[in-house]
Order: C-alpha cells, then structure tokens, then sequence
C-alpha cells in the first residue's frame, strides 16, 4: 500500500483521534507558570553568573537541549506536513500540535531567562546553530514517520519529566511536568495511529520500526557539542540507554504494538522483525553494560 492510500485509509481514525485529543486538552497559558518576581532579584541583562542560581550541570545542560529542541519546531512541522500532508484530519492535527508545541519553548525560555539558569547569549547562540542545522532523520514515508514521531514523543516526554524531578525549585518541577504532559499527549495520538496503521499494512510498520528503531536519534542530536551534553544527561539518570529500552522500546514496539504476535507478514517484514527482536536483545546488553560501568564509577568516586 502506498503512502496515498495508507493516510486515506486511516484518515477516519485520525479524525477520531484529533477529536478524542482535543477533548481531553487542557487550556493552559506559559505566563502563569513563570516566578516573574525572580527577576527582581536579577537583571537579566547582566553579565549571566553561574553562581546565581546554582543547579547541576546536567540539569542545566538537560534543561537548555530540551529548550533547543522544542525551539526546532518550524523543521519538525515541514517534516510532519511532508509525510502526511493536508488533507483530511491530518492537517488539523499537524496545525494543533505545531500550536501545543510552540508553548513549551515559550515557557522553559521563560523560565530560563527570569531565573537566570542559563547565560542567554549562549542560549541564543546555540539556538541559531541548531535551527540552521535544521532536522536530519531519515524517514522515508509514512509508516517511518508513525513509527518515529510515537518514539519520539514519548522519549521526550521522560526527558521532560526525569528533568524537573531533579529541580529544586517548584517553578521549574512544575514547568518541565506541564511540558511533559502535552507531549504524552502527541505521543498517545502517535502510537494509536500507528497501531490503527498495523492493522491496515503490518508488513509496511513492520519494515519502518526496523529502520526507525535502527537509525533512531533525539531530535536534539544535532545540538552543538550534544555528545557530551548527552553523557552528562545519561550519568544523571535523565535518559540513558537503558530509559530508552526499558520505556520506550519495549512499552511501546514489543507490547502497545505486539511486534512478536503480528500475523500475515511479508517474507522481507518476517526477516525486519527477526532482525529487529534481536536488536532490541542487543540494545538491553549494552545498556545494562554502560549502567553497571556507570555504576563503578560512582562507587570508586565515593570512596
């Protein structure tokens, strides 16, 4: 079945899905959430002092490629506008999320800025390189792009939420949980299209959850220096190999999608899915190698 055919033959479950997402939303507005009274105790506009406003560096660092990522969004929209276009319920989805998302850079930048948590020149700075880097997965149609925009914004929401738990200040907690709510949100709306999809053409989510799980990156992979940034934010427990396995693989591709119980699969899906069990055996393995070396270190450092 072709990308044409798929959207349309889905397109009554995407319009019950809008529908069901709209109902269940909540109105919510970035301003309230803000301690606007922490910027009468700095300006802004001041030289950024660290020492202000003191917070791990791995939140510090979460919490800025968080914002970078939410402030990619005009490449995620195009993205999303070219894998299911216009018609139907698809348009109107794409346009609500694209205004739920737009929120959540408005509020951590906010936040980050009010609060003094982050050097704003740095921030802008970062910000400019990674929207002219732009969005670089490679997603080949529409099933690809079920597949990996339901990892996705699950992925998301738990780096969202693992960040504020290790706030130490209500505002922040509270900032990174109604963010995290939103996007658990899309991510429902995501993983049951791609659900109502496997029952149009397993074959076809097959092949793509083998080469979205395969190739998959954060959308923030692109982010200046995100290597190290990503070391630090693995070490803090804030997402890691092991959160991406343990909650998001699994839940989602070897329970919500019940990889192993698909029935009625092309010989070249039969051969996606074996490949692909096995590489989830793998990403288990060397996730429980890096938290048990992790692990060592930790125990070494503290005697």
């Amino acid at each position: 079945m072709n990308d044409i055919d798929l959207l349309h033959e889905l397109a009554p479950e995407a319009e019950r899905l809008l529908e069901r997402h709209l109902a269940a939303s909540k109105e919510w507005f970035p301003h309230q959430l803000v301690p606007w009274d922490e910027v009468i105790k700095r300006d802004p506009r001041d030289e950024w002092d660290p020492d202000f406003r003191p917070m791990p560096d791995a939140v510090r660092r979460a919490l800025v490629v968080n914002l970078l990522t939410e402030d990619n969004l005009p490449y995620y929209t195009t993205e999303i506008t070219r894998l299911f276009g216009v018609d139907h319920a698809w348009g109107a989805w794409n346009r609500r999320w694209t205004a739920e998302e737009g929120r959540h850079a408005i509020v951590i930048r906010d936040y980050l800025t009010v609060t003094g948590s982050c050097d704003p020149i740095a921030l802008e700075r970062g910000r400019m390189q990674h929207a002219e880097y732009g969005f670089h997965q490679p997603i080949t149609g529409s099933a690809d792009g079920f597949v990996y925009v339901a990892l996705q914004e699950l992925a998301t929401r738990i780096s969202h939420r693992n960040t504020g738990k290790l706030m130490e200040d209500k505002a922040g907690y509270d900032v990174m949980a109604r963010v995290a709510a939103d996007e658990n949100m899309h991510y429902l709306f995501y993983k049951d299209v791609a659900t109502a999809a496997l029952a149009v053409d397993p074959s076809a989510m097959v092949l793509a959850m083998e080469r979205q799980v395969r190739s998959f990156s954060m959308p923030g992979a692109g982010i200046d220096d995100f290597s190290s940034a990503a070391k630090l934010i693995a070490d803090a427990g804030i997402y890691d190999l092991g959160i991406h396995h343990d909650h998001i693989l699994v839940p989602v591709i070897m329970r919500a999608w019940q990889l192993e119980a698909l029935e009625g699969l092309s010989p070249e899906a039969e051969e996606a899915r074996v490949r692909l069990v096995k590489r989830l055996g793998r990403i288990d393995k060397v996730a429980k190698s890096q938290a048990a070396r992790r692990q060592e270190r930790e125990s070494r450092s503290g005697d």
